[in-house]
């Protein structure tokens, strides 16, 4: 019997008869992280819809999502401040543009600031 969960993320077929049938998944595998050196990432400052609070956003990054996390805590903690690393993106509180560009660069990425 097909197992239950994540049915929503199922694709093409609504039903089927056949035991041994795999469903096509949304999203399938998580791309695997590039290396520094290849990741090309965008450093902005961001108002809109933060109740005109600022944040610095860094756009771009490739890979797994615990990847991404691991580097958007090393920024938070490295800028004293508290933010948030999902959906291929790291938001920290604040403008911190210099201070991120600085830090990306030192660990080896390609950083284009806006």
């Amino acid at each position: 019997m097909a197992k239950r969960n994540n049915h929503k993320k199922r694709t093409g077929v609504v039903y089927s008869t056949d035991d041994s049938y795999q469903y096509d998944e949304i999203g399938g595998e998580a791309a695997e992280t590039l290396l520094p050196e290849e990741q090309k990432l965008v450093v902005s400052l961001d108002k809109k819809n933060r109740g005109g609070k600022m944040v610095t956003l860094v756009e771009g990054f490739i890979g797994e999502e615990i990847d991404l996390k691991d580097l958007g805590k090393m920024l938070k903690s490295k800028c004293g401040v508290g933010g948030s690393a999902k959906d291929g993106e790291i938001i920290v509180q604040g403008d911190f543009r210099e201070k991120i560009v600085t830090l990306l660069s030192a660990s080896g990425y390609k950083v284009k600031k806006r």
